[in-house]
Protein backbone atom coordinates (compact mmCIF):
# COMPACT_ATOMS: atom_id res chain seq x y z
CA UNK A 1 0.00 0.00 0.00
CA UNK A 2 1.51 3.54 -0.95
CA UNK A 3 2.04 6.19 1.51
CA UNK A 4 -0.57 8.89 1.69
CA UNK A 5 1.18 12.62 0.49
CA UNK A 6 2.65 14.36 3.57
CA UNK A 7 0.53 17.20 4.65
CA UNK A 8 2.36 20.33 3.83
CA UNK A 9 4.76 19.35 1.42
CA UNK A 10 5.30 21.72 -1.75
CA UNK A 11 4.91 21.07 -5.72
CA UNK A 12 7.67 20.34 -6.99
CA UNK A 13 10.20 22.82 -7.55
CA UNK A 14 13.11 24.62 -5.43
CA UNK A 15 14.19 27.72 -5.80
CA UNK A 16 17.89 29.49 -6.47
CA UNK A 17 18.19 32.20 -8.49
CA UNK A 18 15.59 30.50 -10.50
CA UNK A 19 12.73 28.45 -9.30
CA UNK A 20 13.40 25.23 -10.74
CA UNK A 21 10.53 22.96 -11.25
CA UNK A 22 12.06 19.05 -11.41
CA UNK A 23 10.59 15.93 -9.28
CA UNK A 24 10.92 15.30 -5.95
CA UNK A 25 11.92 19.00 -5.01
CA UNK A 26 10.52 21.64 -2.92
CA UNK A 27 9.37 25.30 -3.67
CA UNK A 28 10.95 27.83 -1.54
CA UNK A 29 10.06 31.61 -1.02
CA UNK A 30 12.81 33.48 -3.19
CA UNK A 31 15.34 36.22 -2.23
CA UNK A 32 12.61 39.07 -2.50
CA UNK A 33 12.48 39.48 -6.16
CA UNK A 34 10.73 38.19 -9.11
CA UNK A 35 12.28 34.87 -10.40
CA UNK A 36 11.63 32.45 -13.50
CA UNK A 37 9.94 28.59 -13.72
CA UNK A 38 11.68 26.27 -15.93
CA UNK A 39 10.97 22.54 -16.65
CA UNK A 40 13.68 20.55 -15.99
CA UNK A 41 14.20 16.93 -16.34
CA UNK A 42 15.13 14.50 -12.76
CA UNK A 43 18.64 14.37 -11.38
CA UNK A 44 19.77 17.86 -13.23
CA UNK A 45 19.55 16.94 -16.70
CA UNK A 46 18.45 19.81 -18.91
CA UNK A 47 14.57 19.66 -20.10
CA UNK A 48 13.96 19.91 -23.45
CA UNK A 49 14.60 23.49 -25.56
CA UNK A 50 10.83 24.03 -26.24
CA UNK A 51 10.08 23.65 -22.34
CA UNK A 52 12.85 25.87 -21.02
CA UNK A 53 12.05 28.37 -23.83
CA UNK A 54 8.87 28.83 -21.52
CA UNK A 55 9.19 30.88 -18.40
CA UNK A 56 6.83 31.49 -16.27
CA UNK A 57 7.12 34.56 -14.15
CA UNK A 58 6.40 34.41 -10.49
CA UNK A 59 4.69 37.52 -8.47
CA UNK A 60 5.05 37.56 -6.06
CA UNK A 61 7.68 34.98 -5.81
CA UNK A 62 6.10 31.27 -4.01
CA UNK A 63 6.66 30.80 -0.08
CA UNK A 64 6.01 27.52 0.44
CA UNK A 65 8.80 25.72 2.72
CA UNK A 66 9.60 22.19 2.81
CA UNK A 67 8.47 20.54 6.07
CA UNK A 68 10.92 18.67 8.28
CA UNK A 69 8.22 17.69 11.34
CA UNK A 70 9.20 13.98 12.63
CA UNK A 71 12.05 11.89 13.00
CA UNK A 72 14.89 11.33 10.68
CA UNK A 73 17.05 8.45 11.23
CA UNK A 74 21.35 9.54 9.94
CA UNK A 75 21.33 6.34 8.37
CA UNK A 76 24.50 4.36 8.66
CA UNK A 77 26.42 3.15 5.98
CA UNK A 78 27.09 -0.15 5.86
CA UNK A 79 30.40 -1.43 5.13
CA UNK A 80 31.76 -5.23 4.29
CA UNK A 81 34.28 -6.70 6.36
CA UNK A 82 36.95 -5.49 3.47
CA UNK A 83 35.83 -2.05 3.82
CA UNK A 84 34.05 -1.38 1.11
CA UNK A 85 30.36 0.01 0.38
CA UNK A 86 27.58 -2.75 0.88
CA UNK A 87 25.22 -0.93 -0.84
CA UNK A 88 22.99 -4.18 -1.17
CA UNK A 89 22.65 -4.12 2.63
CA UNK A 90 22.03 0.16 2.44
CA UNK A 91 18.94 -0.61 -0.10
CA UNK A 92 17.46 -3.57 2.19
CA UNK A 93 17.78 -1.05 5.21
CA UNK A 94 16.09 1.72 3.34
CA UNK A 95 13.47 -0.52 2.24
CA UNK A 96 12.97 -1.69 5.61
CA UNK A 97 12.72 1.86 7.25
CA UNK A 98 9.81 2.57 4.62
CA UNK A 99 7.39 0.45 6.64
CA UNK A 100 8.19 2.89 9.75
CA UNK A 101 6.16 6.34 10.60
CA UNK A 102 9.48 8.04 9.61
CA UNK A 103 9.43 11.73 8.25
CA UNK A 104 12.19 10.82 6.33
CA UNK A 105 16.23 10.58 6.08
CA UNK A 106 19.42 11.97 6.31
CA UNK A 107 22.56 10.57 4.23
CA UNK A 108 26.38 11.45 4.67
CA UNK A 109 25.59 12.17 8.10
CA UNK A 110 27.92 11.28 11.33
CA UNK A 111 26.62 7.89 11.73
CA UNK A 112 27.06 7.66 8.39
CA UNK A 113 30.83 7.84 8.66
CA UNK A 114 30.68 10.58 6.21
CA UNK A 115 34.52 11.69 6.95
CA UNK A 116 35.57 8.32 6.14
CA UNK A 117 33.88 8.59 2.38
CA UNK A 118 35.42 9.81 -0.46
CA UNK A 119 33.27 11.93 -2.22
CA UNK A 120 32.16 9.34 -5.28
CA UNK A 121 31.19 6.94 -2.21
CA UNK A 122 29.25 9.89 -0.26
CA UNK A 123 27.29 10.63 -4.01
CA UNK A 124 26.89 6.71 -4.56
CA UNK A 125 24.83 6.60 -0.91
CA UNK A 126 23.13 9.13 -2.00
CA UNK A 127 22.13 7.80 -5.52
CA UNK A 128 20.87 4.58 -4.06
CA UNK A 129 18.81 6.19 -1.26
CA UNK A 130 16.83 8.34 -4.01
CA UNK A 131 16.23 5.51 -5.95
CA UNK A 132 14.88 3.67 -2.70
CA UNK A 133 13.13 6.90 -0.91
CA UNK A 134 9.30 7.83 -1.09
CA UNK A 135 8.45 10.83 -2.70
CA UNK A 136 6.64 11.13 0.39
CA UNK A 137 9.36 11.38 2.49
CA UNK A 138 12.32 13.48 2.68
CA UNK A 139 15.99 13.01 1.69
CA UNK A 140 18.31 15.31 3.10
CA UNK A 141 22.27 14.95 1.93
CA UNK A 142 24.82 15.49 4.00
CA UNK A 143 26.97 17.85 1.69
CA UNK A 144 29.26 19.51 4.50
CA UNK A 145 33.14 19.68 3.46
CA UNK A 146 36.22 21.57 5.24
CA UNK A 147 36.32 24.65 2.99
CA UNK A 148 33.46 26.48 1.61
CA UNK A 149 34.42 25.82 -1.92
CA UNK A 150 34.32 21.86 -1.62
CA UNK A 151 30.92 22.60 0.46
CA UNK A 152 29.87 24.12 -2.62
CA UNK A 153 30.87 21.69 -5.22
CA UNK A 154 29.71 18.49 -2.73
CA UNK A 155 26.62 20.58 -2.07
CA UNK A 156 25.42 21.19 -6.15
CA UNK A 157 26.36 16.82 -7.11
CA UNK A 158 24.39 15.80 -4.24
CA UNK A 159 21.35 18.43 -5.12
CA UNK A 160 21.86 16.89 -8.93
CA UNK A 161 20.97 13.96 -7.67
CA UNK A 162 17.51 14.74 -6.53
CA UNK A 163 17.68 15.54 -2.94
CA UNK A 164 15.23 17.82 -0.91
CA UNK A 165 17.57 19.65 0.67
CA UNK A 166 21.41 19.00 1.64
CA UNK A 167 22.90 19.05 5.80
CA UNK A 168 26.34 21.18 6.26
CA UNK A 169 28.16 20.57 9.31
CA UNK A 170 30.58 22.93 10.29
CA UNK A 171 33.92 23.07 9.51
CA UNK A 172 35.88 22.05 12.38
CA UNK A 173 39.91 21.38 11.67
CA UNK A 174 40.37 25.20 12.43
CA UNK A 175 38.10 25.08 15.07
CA UNK A 176 39.82 27.80 16.90
CA UNK A 177 39.18 30.63 14.08
CA UNK A 178 35.85 29.41 13.27
CA UNK A 179 34.28 32.34 14.85
CA UNK A 180 30.41 33.36 14.37
CA UNK A 181 31.59 35.93 11.25
CA UNK A 182 33.37 33.09 9.87
CA UNK A 183 30.35 30.54 10.09
CA UNK A 184 28.11 33.22 9.22
CA UNK A 185 29.79 33.71 6.03
CA UNK A 186 30.19 30.50 4.79
CA UNK A 187 27.14 29.34 5.28
CA UNK A 188 25.64 32.47 3.13
CA UNK A 189 28.04 31.65 0.17
CA UNK A 190 26.75 27.94 0.87
CA UNK A 191 22.92 29.29 0.73
CA UNK A 192 23.42 31.51 -1.93
CA UNK A 193 25.05 28.86 -4.21
CA UNK A 194 23.02 25.53 -3.12
CA UNK A 195 19.74 24.77 -5.50
CA UNK A 196 18.47 23.08 -3.06
CA UNK A 197 17.62 24.39 0.49
CA UNK A 198 20.15 24.10 3.55
CA UNK A 199 20.04 22.22 6.69
CA UNK A 200 22.61 23.96 9.58
CA UNK A 201 24.65 21.03 11.52
CA UNK A 202 26.14 21.86 14.91
CA UNK A 203 27.57 18.56 16.37
CA UNK A 204 30.65 20.29 18.90
CA UNK A 205 31.03 16.88 20.49
CA UNK A 206 32.38 15.90 17.00
CA UNK A 207 33.95 19.10 15.35
CA UNK A 208 34.86 21.28 18.81
CA UNK A 209 32.28 23.76 16.57
CA UNK A 210 29.29 25.18 18.94
CA UNK A 211 27.67 27.34 15.95
CA UNK A 212 26.45 30.23 17.66
CA UNK A 213 22.91 30.83 18.82
CA UNK A 214 22.80 34.73 17.33
CA UNK A 215 24.53 33.57 14.24
CA UNK A 216 21.52 31.12 13.80
CA UNK A 217 19.59 33.40 14.52
CA UNK A 218 20.93 36.03 12.03
CA UNK A 219 21.62 33.10 9.73
CA UNK A 220 17.56 32.20 9.41
CA UNK A 221 16.70 35.44 7.69
CA UNK A 222 18.06 33.44 4.67
CA UNK A 223 15.30 31.92 2.51
CA UNK A 224 17.62 29.24 1.78
CA UNK A 225 18.49 28.22 4.77
CA UNK A 226 15.47 26.11 6.06
CA UNK A 227 16.75 25.40 9.56
CA UNK A 228 19.10 23.54 11.82
CA UNK A 229 20.11 20.30 13.23
CA UNK A 230 21.39 20.70 16.74
CA UNK A 231 23.47 17.81 18.77
CA UNK A 232 24.73 19.85 21.14
CA UNK A 233 21.96 19.24 23.91
CA UNK A 234 21.72 22.37 25.07
CA UNK A 235 17.64 22.77 25.66
CA UNK A 236 18.28 26.56 26.80
CA UNK A 237 20.16 27.49 23.95
CA UNK A 238 17.64 25.12 21.75
CA UNK A 239 14.42 27.20 22.71
CA UNK A 240 16.07 30.36 22.40
CA UNK A 241 17.10 29.99 19.00
CA UNK A 242 13.34 28.70 18.51
CA UNK A 243 12.12 32.05 19.69
CA UNK A 244 14.95 34.36 18.00
CA UNK A 245 14.74 32.40 14.39
CA UNK A 246 12.31 34.07 11.72
CA UNK A 247 8.96 32.33 11.49
CA UNK A 248 9.31 29.04 9.81
CA UNK A 249 12.59 27.82 10.45
CA UNK A 250 12.60 24.81 11.88
CA UNK A 251 14.61 23.08 14.85
CA UNK A 252 15.45 19.24 15.12
CA UNK A 253 16.92 17.58 18.18
CA UNK A 254 20.16 15.80 16.96
CA UNK A 255 19.71 13.07 19.67
CA UNK A 256 16.96 10.83 20.89
CA UNK A 257 18.09 11.41 24.20
CA UNK A 258 16.71 14.91 24.54
CA UNK A 259 13.75 14.76 22.01
CA UNK A 260 10.63 15.57 24.25
CA UNK A 261 12.39 18.56 26.19
CA UNK A 262 13.41 19.96 22.20
CA UNK A 263 9.72 19.33 21.33
CA UNK A 264 8.14 21.31 24.24
CA UNK A 265 10.72 24.32 23.65
CA UNK A 266 9.39 24.49 20.06
CA UNK A 267 11.41 21.80 17.74
CA UNK A 268 9.66 19.92 15.09
CA UNK A 269 11.28 16.46 15.64
CA UNK A 270 14.82 14.96 15.44
CA UNK A 271 18.03 13.55 13.16
CA UNK A 272 18.75 10.99 15.91
CA UNK A 273 21.30 7.79 15.38
CA UNK A 274 18.57 5.86 17.96
CA UNK A 275 15.70 6.46 14.84
CA UNK A 276 18.28 3.65 13.33
CA UNK A 277 17.16 1.11 15.89
CA UNK A 278 13.91 2.69 17.75
CA UNK A 279 12.62 4.87 14.84
CA UNK A 280 9.02 4.07 15.44
CA UNK A 281 9.33 4.90 19.22
CA UNK A 282 10.58 8.07 18.76
CA UNK A 283 7.41 8.64 16.25
CA UNK A 284 5.14 7.88 18.65
CA UNK A 285 7.06 10.16 20.88
CA UNK A 286 6.11 13.19 18.88
CA UNK A 287 2.74 11.84 17.92
CA UNK A 288 1.89 11.82 22.05
CA UNK A 289 3.65 15.09 22.47
CA UNK A 290 1.25 16.51 19.96
CA UNK A 291 -1.81 14.65 21.36
CA UNK A 292 -1.42 15.77 24.39
CA UNK A 293 -0.17 12.53 26.10
CA UNK A 294 2.73 14.36 27.89
CA UNK A 295 2.47 11.05 30.80
CA UNK A 296 2.95 8.41 28.28
CA UNK A 297 5.74 10.58 26.44
CA UNK A 298 7.92 11.10 28.87
CA UNK A 299 7.19 7.64 30.23
CA UNK A 300 8.27 6.38 26.22
CA UNK A 301 11.51 9.47 26.44
CA UNK A 302 12.47 8.12 29.48
CA UNK A 303 13.47 4.66 28.59
CA UNK A 304 14.80 6.20 25.16
CA UNK A 305 17.67 7.96 27.40
CA UNK A 306 18.86 5.15 28.80
CA UNK A 307 19.39 3.49 25.31
CA UNK A 308 20.66 6.82 23.97
CA UNK A 309 22.89 6.84 26.87
CA UNK A 310 24.33 3.36 27.14
CA UNK A 311 24.59 2.73 22.97
CA UNK A 312 24.78 6.01 20.81
CA UNK A 313 26.94 7.98 23.44
CA UNK A 314 28.53 5.35 25.40
CA UNK A 315 30.12 3.24 22.18
CA UNK A 316 28.99 5.63 19.27
CA UNK A 317 28.93 4.21 15.73
CA UNK A 318 30.12 0.72 16.76
CA UNK A 319 27.76 0.36 19.34
CA UNK A 320 24.82 1.41 17.07
CA UNK A 321 26.19 -0.63 14.54
CA UNK A 322 26.48 -3.48 16.62
CA UNK A 323 22.86 -2.97 18.04
CA UNK A 324 21.49 -3.33 14.33
CA UNK A 325 22.79 -6.43 13.79
CA UNK A 326 21.68 -8.02 17.01
CA UNK A 327 17.94 -6.44 15.95
CA UNK A 328 18.59 -8.50 12.71
CA UNK A 329 18.98 -4.96 10.56
CA UNK A 330 22.80 -5.66 8.96
CA UNK A 331 25.47 -3.01 10.78
CA UNK A 332 28.15 -4.35 9.82
CA UNK A 333 31.28 -3.14 10.72
CA UNK A 334 32.59 0.47 10.69
CA UNK A 335 35.17 1.69 8.34
CA UNK A 336 38.99 1.84 9.98
CA UNK A 337 40.23 3.46 12.07
CA UNK A 338 37.39 3.21 14.00
CA UNK A 339 37.12 -0.05 15.24
CA UNK A 340 34.20 -3.16 15.37
CA UNK A 341 32.39 -2.96 18.85
CA UNK A 342 34.19 -5.72 21.44
CA UNK A 343 32.73 -8.54 22.99
CA UNK A 344 32.29 -7.18 25.99
CA UNK A 345 30.65 -4.20 24.41
CA UNK A 346 28.15 -6.38 22.24
CA UNK A 347 27.38 -7.79 25.90
CA UNK A 348 26.46 -4.42 27.41
CA UNK A 349 24.60 -3.01 23.69
CA UNK A 350 22.49 -6.79 23.91
CA UNK A 351 21.85 -6.03 27.59
CA UNK A 352 20.29 -2.77 27.42
CA UNK A 353 18.25 -4.02 24.05
CA UNK A 354 16.45 -6.50 25.69
CA UNK A 355 15.90 -4.51 28.79
CA UNK A 356 13.92 -1.52 26.77
CA UNK A 357 11.90 -4.45 24.97
CA UNK A 358 13.64 -3.88 21.51
CA UNK A 359 15.36 -7.82 21.66
CA UNK A 360 13.54 -10.51 22.80
CA UNK A 361 14.92 -11.71 26.17
CA UNK A 362 14.48 -11.82 29.94
CA UNK A 363 14.46 -8.00 31.00
CA UNK A 364 15.27 -7.12 35.05
CA UNK A 365 13.52 -4.12 34.64
CA UNK A 366 16.24 -2.29 34.41
CA UNK A 367 14.82 0.26 31.64
CA UNK A 368 11.17 0.25 32.98
CA UNK A 369 9.06 -0.59 30.50
CA UNK A 370 9.33 -1.75 26.39
CA UNK A 371 10.56 0.28 23.92
CA UNK A 372 9.40 -0.98 19.69
CA UNK A 373 11.05 0.57 17.02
Amino acid sequence: MSEAPRRGRPVEAVVADRVTVRPRMSILNSRGTHHSVFIRARHGHAAPQRLRSHLIPLSPPLAMPLSLAGIFPPVTTPFRPNGDLALDHLRATLERMNTLPLAGYVLGGSNGEFTSLSVEERLAVTTLARDVTPTTRVLIGGSGMESTRGTIALTKQIAAIGVDAVMVVTPGYFQARMSGPALEAHYLAVADASPVPVLLYSVPANTGVDLPQDAVARLSAHPNILGLKDSGGDITKLGWMVGATRPGFQILAGSGGFLLPALAVGAVGAVAALANIAGGEMAEIVRRFHAGDLADARARQWRLIELNTAITRRFGVAGLKAAQDLLGWYGGPPRAPLLPASAEERAVVQHVLIETGLLPGQATGGAGGTVRG
